[in-house]
């Protein structure tokens, strides 16, 4: 009764005040219908790009055409990954990258809604995170009190309630180097910041048998994702892969 109520309400106050779209910031015209985006507009909402099969099996980026011999793309070369196996739900760009800002810089928690209808719609993402334990890449204590949140912890969360099959969170990670944003520098330049900046959590646990699932909301150059692989390697996680919300 009352999740009734509040999906009459948010119908009521959605319609006074309709949602405007997080990447053209033209008006959302919702249809109430489940798993609809309320913050993507239909226009922009066709143009997500969904990853599909073939693609790359460290980063997870899609191959387009017919695709022969070792599935590892050209922006993989040289990185080394210290997991099995990586998968995207969608490429960074677009609404995509526009949901990821807004929840990122701006606490835009109400989009989480939408990334969680995406991810949803990742049934690849989903497989492979079943029945693991996902470890949310860590911000640094500094970093989480000025944002609040941990974005990559709260994407983890709705990837485990999709996924279902006893998949859980941990956070067994913890970031004990306050490196600088990461966005300008190339893969090498990356690595070098974040030589040593992460460590295990206080307390943590792990099972070597255990099939752990490292996830972040956007692979770049897989610099952050590689780095905690290997702490948890070293700590004994021998079956680890990787996912991201995003590639780009």
């Amino acid at each position: 009764m009352i999740s009734r109520l509040r999906q009459v309400a948010r119908g009521l106050a959605e319609t006074v005040f309709p949602p405007s779209c997080v990447s053209c910031r033209g008006l959302v015209e919702s249809d109430g219908s489940e798993g609809a985006l309320r913050h993507v507009c239909a226009r922009c909402a066709v143009q997500i790009d969904y990853v599909r099969a073939p693609h790359c099996a460290t980063c997870g980026h899609p191959f387009y055409g017919e695709v022969e011999g070792a599935h590892l793309c050209v922006k993989c070369e040289g990185l080394e990954p210290a997991y099995r196996e990586g998968r995207t739900a969608v490429l960074f760009k677009g609404a995509a990258r526009a949901l990821v800002i807004e929840l990122k810089y701006h606490r835009g928690l109400h989009v989480l809604h939408d990334m969680r209808e995406i991810l949803r719609r990742s049934q690849s993402v989903l497989d492979l995170v079943r029945g693991s334990v996902i470890v949310p890449v860590p911000l640094h204590a500094v970093r989480l009190r000025h944002r609040g949140y941990n974005q990559s912890q709260l994407l983890a969360e709705e990837v485990a309630a999709l996924a279902g099959g006893g998949t859980r969170v941990e956070p067994l990670l913890r970031r004990v180097v306050d490196t600088r944003t990461q966005t300008a520098f190339d893969r090498r330049t990356r690595m070098a910041n974040l030589k040593n900046a992460f460590a295990l959590a206080e307390g943590a646990n792990l099972t070597p048998g255990q099939h752990y699932t490292l996830l972040d909301d956007v692979f770049t150059t897989g610099s952050t994702l590689n780095s905690c692989a290997l702490t948890l390697r070293r700590a004994g996680a021998l079956n680890l892969d990787v996912v991201t919300f995003g590639h780009g």
